[in-house]
């Protein structure tokens, strides 16, 4: 790598005294800590919705969350110097404690960002993603995402305090298992940092920072003296150490990609988002925030078409059925 090289994580924005709010982009930023390399921070308002944040620029290197594995794999594949898992990914318990990480405790701080609050207005959700949007544009993108945690869950009107414990029972047991797995150690495995402590922090952190007293998963996460010992030595060393991040509200394209980039690619395959000191990206930040509002009312409009759709079958499926339900 070159000494004069700048390397760049792009996350969403900072927020209840965090670097950023959103839990992919907190675990990255927390890696690269880890992983103790020099980096920047830069922040992307214009697509809450975007698959690809965050991403790290390394000179010509690009990598994206949207690609294989997510971007912390990517970092491992591709950077030197950064794959802490090397050694340990491969022991017994390792899957075990990954899948309920990504699983049982994102969904469960999913479904409370988006469906447990009391509403738009309340969720730290909004904050976070769509808080910079105008208002009726972030309104319904935050409703189009709680329709879309729900079908993943397959919660209805019927089954809803059902699918809630069982939400909340899974992430509890998901608790117990890392807080007795964890027990006096600093770290989950072999007592040092890896990616799995990353996405664990970065979990830990949105729920102690962001989310209200009331929370659920706040209360049941406060049970484990040692797992919230954890989370608040990682902010003390890793966040508060450290200056607060500022960000300007400015407009970042991220081009798509499929596969990672490496630092020899050809230019074609360099990073595709204009340079952000270039004074013509200033000049042209009107015209292109204007092209983005208008590109997600027509995904407004569209999502709202489908939901209509969707709202007559089910009435024409409930008339057909004569009022009659079934039991699995």
């Amino acid at each position: 790598m070159a000494e004069n090289e700048i390397n760049t994580l792009v996350v969403r924005k900072p927020c209840f005294g965090l670097p950023t709010g959103c839990t992919q982009c907190l675990s990255a930023y927390l890696y690269l800590k880890f992983a103790q390399l020099s980096f920047q921070l830069d922040f992307h308002l214009n697509n809450p919705d975007s698959d690809q944040i965050p991403y790290f620029e390394l000179g010509d290197y690009v990598a994206y969350n949207n690609e294989k594995g997510g971007l912390i794999e990517c970092l491992k594949r591709d950077v030197g110097g950064v794959d802490l898992d090397s050694g340990i990914s491969s022991l017994p318990d390792w899957i075990q404690t990954k899948a309920m990480l990504t699983t049982w405790l994102a969904d469960a701080l999913a479904y409370e960002l988006w469906v447990g609050s009391e509403g738009y207005s309340s969720s730290p959700a909004y904050t976070i993603y769509y808080s910079d949007l105008p208002w009726p544009l972030g309104k319904v993108l935050f409703w189009r995402k709680a329709y879309w945690i729900k079908q993943k869950h397959g919660i209805t009107n019927e089954n809803a305090e059902l699918k809630k414990e069982e939400i909340y029972r899974r992430a509890n047991s998901a608790y117990g298992a890392l807080s007795t797995w964890l027990g006096e150690q600093s770290y989950l495995f072999e007592n040092r940092p890896s990616s799995l402590d990353a996405i664990f922090l970065a979990h830990g952190l949105v729920i102690l920072q962001a989310l209200p007293e009331s929370s659920v998963l706040r209360s049941k996460l406060l049970e484990h003296a040692n797992l919230v010992r954890f989370v608040q030595q990682c902010k003390t060393e890793l966040i508060d150490a450290s200056p607060t991040p500022t960000y300007v509200q400015q407009f970042h394209t991220a081009g798509s990609s499929s596969t990672s980039r490496s630092r020899s690619t050809s230019s074609s395959k360099t990073k595709s988002k204009p340079k952000r000191e270039k004074t013509e990206e200033e000049k042209t930040f009107k015209r292109r925030s204007k092209y983005f509002v208008a590109a997600q009312l027509v995904a407004v409009v569209v999502f709202l078409t489908i939901m209509t759709s969707f709202d007559d079958a089910a009435v024409d499926l409930d008339d057909a059925d004569g009022g009659y339900g079934y039991d699995e």
